[in-house]
């Protein structure tokens, strides 16, 4: 069992199960009923080993685990190398949790090619799985440019009205940007010598390299995030994509951007990173303050929560690079958390469109009446969106708050005020669509059926966990990110 690749497991058991979606056959609901079903227990399966990873991780222990190095291209010295470590270790959790989620809300609103549905997850699932785990730059980045693919025909199959030029959209911004990131790439492995993460860590460029190289980086992970300017893709490919594509988007690729700046900017450039962290700090504020303004006027819910997310993820770029263990803890932490919380908007928002066909604000009035366990899910993910204490949001919020300031007292007055204009829209939202008079709404809404209770539901546990107790993952996130301060203090 010790020379069990486990890693290598959790990556391709997905893609072995999309593979065996494709030799189902027989009448049309058979095929869909036996994909979903095979597709939920190939999700669980995956979920069950990102588990026993968490359990079996050293948490004494800094530096990568469980590490699988073969060669892969001996002649380019480019090898098949995954490991994990406190920064990667709960976004392997968290992609295979939300794929379990992700495929028992789409249990019956994806009624057209279900077979396809349940693969291109799947595939989505293994892709951003290689993309935490990957130790070596170009596996790095061909997981990282994979994604787009499944995600891609996600959006533009089972999307809405607007769906192809959405996806369309979604897909040239971020491979456009990651075109950088691959020259970058290539460099820093020429002038390196290798391909290696850890060694790369451990590799000393110049300071005018540096700073070349991690501009690169940048626009590809700033697309990603996304932060300002680079936004204006996310809106739009959140009001197209279907429920359960809105919540892998939100709840993982857009911390494949911030992971990215963990893992390439901050201990590869560190010289560099410190240089331009003024840079993040101005967009980081804009962002937070520009989105919160922008969702406060929206009508559509889920372009609403759309623009949450850019503000939410401003909050992460700002901490990143903070330069201090606070905020690097908080900036982690607010993706963990955000990933959750977003995630769980975009399922409350999927509850109501499966019901009334529309997402518009004014279309909706106290429901509370028609649906009081919806509300009450809905308010516990509301008050976790804008940071209430006893919530993940919480945490994160105030950690990354407490280190910016000590980096950049303007950028903590911004992330703050955001805070408050979070507080501003969200329950402005909240009290149109659950409270006030009743107005002329659809008939059929009725209350969470038992699925939609055990999805929301498995995502208020965590929620709140955190939020009371967020000792665990900090206990293990922590001494990963000590060696980053120290390499950006040398």
């Amino acid at each position: 069992m010790d020379n069990w690749p486990l890693l290598s497991t959790i990556i391709f058991l997905p893609l072995l199960g999309a593979g065996l979606l494709t030799l189902i056959r027989g009448r049309e609901n058979d095929i869909a009923l036996a994909a979903k079903s095979t597709a939920l227990w190939v999700a669980l399966s995956n979920f069950a080993l990102t588990l026993g990873l968490w359990y079996s991780f050293d948490r004494q222990q800094e530096g990568f685990q469980f590490v699988e190095s073969k060669s892969w291209i001996a002649s380019s010295g480019i090898s098949y190398s995954v490991g994990v470590d406190g920064l990667s270790l709960f976004f392997v959790v968290l992609a295979s949790f939300l794929t379990v989620l992700c495929i028992l809300a789409s249990w019956r609103s994806i009624t057209k090619r279900v077979r396809d549905f349940m693969a291109a997850f799947l595939v989505l699932e293994s892709l951003s799985i290689g993309a935490f785990l990957a130790l070596d730059t170009i596996l790095f980045y061909l997981f990282f440019e994979g994604v787009l693919l499944p995600m891609f025909y996600i959006i533009g199959i089972w999307g809405g009205e607007r769906r192809i030029y959405a996806a369309f959209k979604f897909f040239l911004y971020t491979f456009l940007g990651s075109v950088l990131m691959l020259l970058s790439i290539i460099s820093l492995t020429w002038i390196g010598g290798t391909t290696y993460i850890p060694e790369l860590m451990n590799t000393d460029f110049s300071i005018g390299l540096q700073r070349v190289l991690w501009l690169g980086f940048f626009v590809s992970f700033a697309v990603k995030t996304p932060m300002w300017p680079f936004h204006t893709w996310l809106p739009d490919a959140h009001v197209e994509a279907p429920t359960a594509g809105s919540v892998m988007l939100a709840g993982l690729l857009l911390k494949m951007g911030g992971y990215g700046f963990l893992r390439f900017c901050l201990p590869i450039l560190p010289d560099a990173s410190q240089f331009y962290a003024p840079l993040v700090f101005s967009l980081s504020a804009i962002a937070v303050v520009y989105a919160s303004l922008v969702a406060l006027v929206q009508e559509d819910i889920k372009k609403l929560i759309a623009y949450s997310s850019v503000a939410h993820m401003g909050f992460v770029t700002a901490g990143l690079f903070a330069n201090n263990a606070t905020a690097l803890s908080g900036a982690v932490m607010q993706m963990i958390s955000h990933g959750l919380v977003s995630a769980a908007l975009f399922l409350c928002v999927g509850v109501l469109y499966d019901r009334a066909k529309t997402r518009e604000i004014k279309a909706f009035r106290a429901i509370v009446q028609p649906m009081p366990a919806y509300a009450r899910l809905m308010l516990v993910f509301t008050l976790a969106s804008i940071g209430l204490p006893g919530t993940s949001g919480f945490i994160g919020e105030i950690l990354t708050l407490l280190g910016v300031f000590q980096a950049s007292p303007a950028t903590a007055f911004a992330l703050a005020l955001g805070m408050i204009l979070g507080a501003g829209y969200m329950l402005h939202l909240y009290r149109r669509v659950f409270f006030g008079p009743p107005a002329a709404m659809p008939d059929k809404l009725y209350d969470l059926q038992t699925r939609e209770n055990f999805v929301l539901i498995s995502l208020v546990l965590p929620v709140v966990w955190i939020g009371l107790y967020p000792a665990p993952l900090l206990n293990i996130i922590t001494p990963d990110i000590l060696p980053i301060i120290a390499t950006a203090g040398h």
